[in-house]
């Protein structure tokens, strides 16, 4: 088969996703087999020929010991035993209790799997299949056979005129990309302008990922390209045509009201909505049908605005908005504003998030879709400081999907396509189903 290497020394196999060279086992590594979260048959390697293997595509497991090395060895030694050595992709997330460690923890999952491809980074949280880890000690550890990639490692910098150069994007891509996996430090990347700029490098390709949250500025996040950890940039893998890869993006809101036309804005200030003030427009939409439990989310923060994306639709529902924060109102002028700016002619419609509603549209983009593994970047705003109750996210993805191979962590900024275009989001779960081919 032939091999394509990358700038980062990673190698994509032309091929099967399931089919390898034959790989002699990493003996003895110990682990919890509690641990292990996989879709595999009782004997995950079994052998077909001469010198092949036929192998579960996806693996993943989740240690919350609170030793590094100890954690470690357990997902490590897990899903080598589930997937076996080489996997095309690793996909590492470890708390803030185990960031310190971190390039010890790359150094071994490099050592013993030997990925092709790895990235990951430390976060506030994790999650694994049917589990979330909030604020303690865990590592999540996800490994898949994905036939082509190409990992990146970008960088952004700034010029004089206030505009952004991007560095690291290969000037070939040598298969039909399908999708781009993404990390990033929110403090030196910036996220929103690599997306308009690759609506012109890579017009339609679909972006899902999150922003690194184990740091409160510069320099403090830890992120994994290959074997080695960085502070700054974005990494990534562009995935190939190997397995078919749905995205689901799961903002947490139901609209309420009626589509409205912006007749007056500025920049995030919406002054008039169908020219009527804007104030004015928010207190009719509410009375058309909210509950007085839902006018008691409004006021506790719950209130958001959706600007459709695709304006040639003729009817609107969930997933054909850009879901914003409402940031601000302004009761003399009647004025709202949002954070993200919403030119005049846009259609709007008012949208309402809460616990309950979070639960629901994540049902509802989830049911009958199914999956081998799965990738979730859920906000940090969500776990139970949104729903009071532990491991929801993965819990309904595990429900609805299957317990399949699930790993993830807690972003900052969630990365997903709304409409056909790549957005930065917030109380957010942003999710890549996978399925072998």
């Amino acid at each position: 088969m032939p091999r394509v290497s990358s700038e980062l020394d990673g190698t994509w196999i032309r091929g099967s996703a399931t089919k390898r060279t034959l790989i002699v086992p990493y003996p003895g590594t110990g682990f919890r087999r509690s641990h292990l979260r996989c879709r595999c048959p009782a004997e995950p390697v079994r052998r077909l020929g001469a010198g092949t293997l036929d192998q579960v595509p996806f693996a993943s497991a989740l240690s919350e010991h609170p030793i590094a090395t100890q954690a470690t060895g357990e997902v490590t030694g897990a899903v080598l035993e589930a997937i076996g050595e080489r996997p095309d992709l690793v996909v590492l997330c470890v708390t803030p209790a185990h960031a310190g460690a971190l390039d010890d923890i790359v150094s071994a999952i490099d050592a013993v799997l030997h990925p092709l491809a790895m990235i990951g980074c430390a976060a506030e949280s994790v999650l694994g299949t049917g589990r979330e880890v909030e604020e303690t000690a865990a590592i999540s550890l996800w490994a898949a056979r994905l036939g082509p990639l190409l990992p990146v490692s970008l960088h952004a910098a700034q010029d004089s005129d206030g505009g952004w150069a991007f560095t690291g994007w290969p000037q070939e891509i040598p298969f039909d990309p399908q999708a781009l996996l993404l990390i990033a430090d929110p403090f030196t990347f910036p996220t929103e302008e690599f997306f308009s700029w690759m609506a012109e490098q890579s017009p339609g390709l679909p972006i899902i990922g999150g922003n690194a949250s184990a740091a409160r500025g510069p320099g403090g996040n830890r992120i994994v390209i290959g074997a080695r950890t960085v502070t700054d940039g974005a990494v990534g893998v562009i995935i190939g045509a190997g397995v078919d890869v749905t995205m689901v993006v799961s903002q947490g809101c139901r609209p309420y009201g009626s589509p409205l036309t912006v007749t007056r804005s500025e920049g995030n200030v919406l002054y008039e909505l169908a020219g009527k003030p804007t104030m004015e427009q928010l207190v009719d939409q509410i009375k058309l049908g909210l509950t007085a439990q839902d006018v008691a989310n409004l006021e506790s923060g719950g209130l958001h605005l959706g600007r459709v994306i695709d304006e040639h639709r003729s009817e609107f529902g969930r997933g054909d908005f850009l879901v914003r924060n409402v940031v601000g109102v302004d009761r003399a002028t009647g004025a709202v504003a949002v954070n993200d700016e919403v030119p005049v002619g846009t259609t709007v419609q008012f949208h309402v998030r809460d616990a309950s509603t979070a639960d629901e549209d994540l049902r509802e983009l989830l049911a009958g879709e199914e999956a081998d593994g799965a990738l979730v970047f859920t906000c940090n705003g969500r776990g139970e400081r949104l729903f009071d109750e532990p491991d929801h996210d993965a819990s309904v993805v595990s429900e609805l999907v299957g317990p399949v191979p699930n790993a993830g962590f807690f972003a900052a900024g969630e990365f997903g396509p709304i409409g056909g275009s790549n957005f930065v989001h917030g109380f957010t779960a942003a999710i890549a189903l996978f399925r072998d081919r």
